[in-house]
């Protein structure tokens, strides 16, 4: 075989592991490698070279690598807390600020506790045990059905792992498997080769569990202060512990209900989810009539447009009548606009809008005043004034939305007081299984992936393509600020990967494994593949997720 790697040209042995093949290179990385890239798709780095290919190593600072490594950690403490409490069984929630939220049923949790599984995670990195990958037969589980729900028994049921080994599933030939030393577990993706390639981490007493903490992509060596996140922790919480009390708080529970047939009943308890928070958020707004101004932001595919249209039935119906006012007609003129790193004109930046004018604007639209709003022209880069006057009547509130709206610089001659400020987001909390959760941001990916399809005509490869670029600003500019919001809502809804299936997977399949994009879109290929679809015809006109997949009544 040859192997590109690094602008080299390697002769390799058919049936070489990447691991043999660079080891002279991994042992003197910087940093460990978690994993490897060959010819677009994500592998581990004991994988056997079968073809001509391209191949890259992948550290903590790529995303893959970070995958890798953190799912090599949770791997760790799960095996760490079965050897010390048997009985108990560990379920990873949500992730907070650079950690992953930890609940464990049987045991309570205190500093001991935490000092107990600490020293046993350190003695087991230590060890340097390797993680060793089983793949085995649909076929071959089936026959030695004991066998192996005996090796996965810290899972909660025989049931749980029949869903998590989708047996049922026809497209799933091969289950996959991690084990060290007696430890078995199913973990969803790529794994580091060995507990000793983890090397930074903390555990942290947090509520009534506990965090496991660890870095940031570009400082691996640190693990950054653990920020205040209590209003986006309560809020995934209460998400989490209604759809328990619902009964599907996991992917295998959603599946048996659409099988059942009653999926249904669950798309309308969720939508009344949705109506009973906005409708909340509404009358608080409503009591206090000193607030005048709206401002509501969250990154993007968080369904910021239906829910501002949603809010505003609700304010209606508290006697106040919302009028927006657009952030985007508030751009300093293009030779004003200030440039990124690279040198590009950076209009993320909360000094690329004129705060000063808007400032001005919203201070006499709520003293009752006349302005005269702008219309801002993006050929031409300027502001234009085309006769659009606004003023402010007593039973009317200012709306505004924007990646900057929680950043009191945005409003800052506009007193606290008169202002409420609300951060909307696809807080996932339906996870694959106790140990595997579902990303926040794949959601908001796949549903930004439908939504470019369906309105912009962009494929999927497009979208992947921006993504970086568009989590960049979130990360500059809104999640910073999550903290600052009067109201959390939770645009999540647990059916929604089953919607959003049909439409997302024929775009990604599309993704040829030339393309740079192939590996992210095979990664979420896998996920899709986990749900059974749903008909989107059951799905009401009102729903948040019409804002993607088409068929709303606010369009």
């Amino acid at each position: 075989m040859q192997i590109k790697y690094n602008d080299y040209i390697i002769d390799v042995k058919k049936g070489t592991k990447v691991c043999e093949l660079l080891e002279k290179q991994i042992e003197m990385a910087e940093l460990k490698p978690m994993a490897c890239r060959f010819n677009n798709e994500i592998k581990r780095l004991d994988m056997e070279i079968e073809e001509d290919g391209v191949l890259d190593l992948l550290d903590y600072n790529s995303k893959d690598g970070k995958r890798a490594y953190i799912r090599g950690l949770i791997f760790i403490v799960c095996m760490a807390i079965k050897e010390l409490y048997p009985n108990a069984k560990l379920t990873i929630e949500y992730q907070l600020y650079h950690s992953m939220f930890c609940l464990i049923d049987g045991i309570s949790v205190t500093e001991k506790t935490l000092k107990e599984i600490r020293k046993k995670v350190d003695e087991i990195i230590k060890q340097n045990l390797p993680i060793n990958k089983i793949t085995v037969s649909k076929e071959e589980v089936l026959k030695k059905h004991k066998k192996y729900i005996e090796m996965m028994k810290h899972y909660e049921s025989t049931e749980d792992v029949i869903g998590i080994m989708q047996f049922d599933s026809p497209s799933r030939d091969i289950i996959t498997l991690y084990n060290c030393k007696n430890y078995y577990n199913y973990l969803y993706g790529v794994m580091p080769l060995s507990t000793g390639d983890i090397t930074n981490y903390e555990l942290v007493k947090y509520d009534n569990g506990f965090l496991i903490r660890y870095p940031k992509r570009k400082r691996p060596e640190i693990i950054p202060e653990l920020k205040d996140t209590s209003k986006l922790y309560e809020t995934l919480k209460e998400t989490s512990e209604t759809h328990r009390i619902l009964n599907i708080h996991s992917l295998q529970q959603l599946n048996t209900k659409i099988k059942d047939g009653k999926i249904k009943d669950y798309i309308l308890l969720d939508e009344a989810l949705h109506e009973k928070k906005i409708a909340y958020i509404a009358d608080e707004i409503a009591k206090n009539p000193k607030i005048r101004l709206i401002a509501i932001a969250g990154p993007s595919s968080s369904g910021k447009t239906t829910f501002s249209k949603r809010l505003g039935i609700e304010l209606r119906l508290n006697k106040i009548k919302p009028v927006t006012i657009s952030v985007d007609n508030y751009f300093v003129e293009r030779e004003d606009t200030p440039l990124d790193e690279d040198g590009n004109l950076d209009f993320e930046s909360i000094n690329a809008i004129d705060t000063k004018l808007l400032n001005d604007h919203i201070e006499k639209l709520l003293k009752g005043e006349e302005i005269e709003a702008p219309t801002f022209n993006f050929h031409t880069g300027h502001k234009e004034y085309l006769g659009n006057k606004m003023k402010l009547n007593k039973d009317e509130i200012l709306v505004m939305e924007g990646i900057h709206c929680l950043n009191d610089k945005l409003t800052y001659l506009i007193p606290k007081n008169e202002k409420f400020k609300i951060y909307i987001s696809a807080l996932t909390v339906l996870n694959i299984d106790n140990y595997n959760r579902i990303s926040t941001t794949d959601t908001r990916l796949i549903r930004r992936i439908v939504r470019d399809k369906q309105y912009r005509g962009y494929s999927a490869e497009t979208t992947l393509s921006m993504w970086p670029g568009v989590n960049k600003g979130e990360g500059k500019n809104i999640y910073p600020f999550q903290e600052e919001a009067d109201a959390m809502f939770n645009s999540a809804l647990v059916y929604e990967l089953s919607a959003l299936k049909n439409y997302a997977l024929p775009q990604l399949q599309e993704i040829s494994n030339k393309s740079p994009y192939y590996s992210e879109a095979k990664r979420l290929c896998a996920l899709l593949s986990y749900f059974e679809a749903i008909d989107s015809k059951d799905i009401p006109s009102n729903s948040l997720l019409r804002e993607f997949i088409g068929g709303s009544i606010f369009e």
